[in-house]
């Protein structure tokens, strides 16, 4: 599946002044014009490909390693009427040259080597969250996503629309807040179920100790496990349980993790780095399941904090609160007429939100590979604070802890033959 260093490097040298944008996309020969739907692919049929069903483009292939459940979204497509085709191996449906969008719906363990694969053949990229399972997957994303000039967006979008959670304001509210001083600085943050967000860790937990199980017929489980180590088969391990475990995802912070985050990187303005440190209040966590923890609590070098509530126990909590007042539900807050205050405030910076759009005109999507990156350490910080139960030092410009564990949790091995481009 993977390309040589030596193709990699002569394909990036013919791209040195060139963006593969496919033909019908421009209009160009009598080919379909612009102003027609792009055409897509979506790889994984579990549960969250529901909803990439209905994204906009013309589907034109579905891929799982589960028959059942690509039969059931096949079923669900309408496939025999729409001419969509099912793939078991996803290599064969990004080498198809008729698709434009590649939509990766998997499990978190496949995003990096999807999304890379998908860059290199030319497609643009439709991610599920949270972006990678680890931090330095997520730099070798960055990277692929960068030299074969694609597209990228991520799959959540609270930074950019609609009401945010229990919040029941737009995340422009709460920036056009942070952006004028209206607290003061620097701010914290809190994300409880207290201001109106649920982590689901109960939902998440793993089991410790799973016990052998056969493998069911439909499923490729070595190809379900690709990259991830060599583990038993258990049905507890896969499909809509498979958050708890460290192997393919990271439990509730994993799940809501980067929904939750990444507003707040936007609302104060850090697209561009990380906490320094993380501090995590959990019990010592099992090697191979996921645990609930407690509290998290990341620090900016400005001083700005991050609340991870947990166990709901800051009652009074606030969402946003500085040195000269607070903003919690609704815009509840100490600050006179906020609301008319911030509706007389111009807006922030216009964002890119019609993926399409961004394909045609070769323009970055407002959530992308990089301000992506940057929210999902955020969620990969906490997680390996949590899977190491300690507390972390972290550098922005190394992408290091002070810690020997926490980083070879960040650039782990992969099961042979899957790796990283070298």
């Amino acid at each position: 599946m993977m390309i040589t260093r030596r193709q990699t490097l002569k394909a990036l040298a013919a791209m040195a002044t060139v963006q593969i944008v496919p033909s019908r996309v421009l209009g160009l020969s009598g080919q379909t014009p612009p102003s027609q739907v792009l055409t897509r692919g979506i790889i994984g049929c579990g549960g969250i490909s529901a909803s990439h069903l209905t994204m906009p483009g013309k589907l034109l292939a579905l891929c799982d390693v589960d028959r059942n459940h690509l039969a059931t979204r096949m079923q669900d497509a309408g496939s025999e009427a729409n001419g969509i085709k099912g793939y078991h191996d996803f290599r064969e449906l990004i080498a198809r040259d008729d698709i434009d969008i590649i939509h990766v719906a998997t499990p978190p363990h496949w995003h990096a080597l999807m999304a890379i694969a998908a860059a290199k053949a030319g497609k643009d990229v439709w991610c599920e969250k949270p972006m990678s399972r680890t931090i330095g997957e997520g730099q070798a994303m960055v990277r692929a996503v960068e030299q074969h000039k694609r597209i990228f967006r991520l799959n959540t979008w609270f930074r950019f629309q609609s009401g945010f959670y229990d919040m029941r304001v737009p995340v422009k509210m709460l920036k056009k807040a942070a952006l004028n001083d209206l607290l003061g600085w620097p701010l914290k943050i809190t994300v409880s179920g207290v201001t109106g967000f649920d982590w689901k860790l109960g939902t998440w937990v793993g089991k410790p100790g799973l016990q052998p199980e056969p493998v069911p017929p439909e499923l490729d489980y070595d190809l379900w496990l690709g990259p991830a180590p060599n583990k038993p088969y258990n049905s507890h391990r896969i499909h809509s349980t498979f958050r708890g475990y460290w192997d393919y995802d990271g439990g509730g912070l994993g799940d809501m993790g980067q929904h939750y985050l990444d507003p707040v990187q936007y609302i104060l303005n850090k697209d561009d780095q990380a906490p320094i440190s993380v501090e995590i209040d959990a019990d010592p966590q099992d090697a191979e399941a996921v645990g609930t923890w407690r509290r998290i609590e990341y620090t900016y070098a400005d001083g700005c904090k991050v609340i991870l509530d947990g166990a709901n126990r800051e009652q009074d909590a606030k969402y946003m609160e500085g040195p000269k007042g607070w903003i919690s539900k609704g815009l509840e807050s100490n600050i006179p007429d906020l609301r008319k205050t911030l509706d007389a405030l111009p807006d922030p910076e216009a964002q890119l939100i019609d993926f399409h759009e961004c394909v045609r005109t070769r323009k970055k999507f407002a959530l992308n590979e990089q301000n992506g990156f940057w929210s999902c350490t955020m969620v990969n910080m906490g997680i390996t604070a949590h899977h190491l139960n300690k507390n972390l030092k972290f550098d922005s410009k190394t992408l290091k802890f002070d810690d020997p564990a926490a980083n070879a949790l960040n650039q782990q091995p992969m099961r042979a033959p899957w790796q990283l481009d070298a």
